[in-house]
């Protein structure tokens, strides 16, 4: 079964499009989607085994993939990483900055290590794989830049490190949109809420039960799918979006929009599967257990 994709087929067709944090989560399933459109999809991490898991999922799917390791925080590593994808599949076309990684802690507990490394992680790799990217290839061919943050509009409670890092990076894309416009290189900014994604397991079980009741503080009454946030990114790729920079796309739900004088009650509580239908077109997205209807969590755990 394919991705069911609600864009055109070939759509990237012998487009090299490279995708950091490939290898799990969202990036995953962006990555899945943008081969199915015909992609020469590149995907990075850290981790080998994670990257070639997926590389080989593509390939069984019909897709083209291929996987470089190397670590976004580091300068040297990455001039080299973007220099070695270069040699062997030519200009690349589309960059997704999606490499992430947080912990929880409250802002009082975060050491300056602990700080430090989630803003390298969330904000300086960004930068680096897009300068790296532009300096060596799209200053000479232009090319479409989507950077994944979070929803961090007004706070991210015990994930304040990240919080920072993000909005960082968003007013990065602008100045990035800016600075490069004349080279023909858009950037822009996909920011995803509370996304049902795998990464979630790794949580501790307290976090879990939170993120269990995060659908009954969103006006669409459900998280999100990986594929909704995939069909943004892939949006902002694309040709329909060739007049389209410097801009954030939030994939929400509508929770940025809440207000202090706006209370959700049973009175506009909606049905999520009548009037909000999620979209899922990720044919391998693996479902998170907790979240499912009726799921009751082990009192003893």
């Amino acid at each position: 079964m394919p991705y069911n994709s609600v864009f055109v087929a070939d759509l990237f067709a012998a487009q090299t499009i490279v995708v950091t944090g490939g290898g799990s989560g969202i990036g995953r399933c962006i990555a899945h989607e943008l081969a199915h459109l015909g992609a020469n999809v590149v995907i990075t991490g850290r981790a080998r085994d994670k990257l070639d898991t997926v590389v080989a999922e593509i390939i069984e799917d019909g897709g083209i993939a291929d996987g470089f390791i190397f670590d976004i925080r580091e300068e040297d590593a990455v001039a080299a990483g973007v220099g070695q994808i270069l040699a062997k599949h030519g200009p690349i076309g589309g960059l997704v900055n999606n490499a992430g990684g947080q912990f929880l802690a409250k802002l009082e507990d975060i050491s300056q290590k602990g700080w430090e490394t989630v803003v390298r992680t969330n904000l300086t790799g960004g930068f680096l794989v897009s300068r790296e990217v532009v300096n060596q290839c799209m200053r000479d061919t232009g090319g479409a830049i989507v950077n994944i943050t979070a929803d961090h509009a007004r706070s991210m409670p015990g994930l304040g490190h990240s919080g920072a890092a993000r909005a960082g990076m968003e007013n990065f894309s602008k100045t990035a949109a800016l600075e490069w416009a004349h080279y023909g290189v858009r950037v822009n900014v996909v920011a995803p809420g509370y996304i049902a994604t795998s990464g979630l397991q790794q949580y501790p079980l307290a976090h879990k039960r939170k993120i269990q009741k995060r659908k009954s503080f969103v006006p669409s009454r459900r998280l999100s799918t990986e594929a909704e946030v995939s069909g943004a990114v892939v949006f902002l790729l694309s040709p329909a979006a060739s007049f389209i920079s410097g801009e954030s796309i939030g994939v929400n739900g509508a929770v940025s929009a809440m207000t202090a004088e706006y209370a959700l009650s049973p009175e506009n509580k909606p049905s999520a599967q009548d009037r909000y239908p999620l979209y899922d077109g990720f044919h391998r997205s693996a479902k998170v257990d907790f979240l499912a209807d009726g799921f009751e969590f082990d009192d003893e755990a």
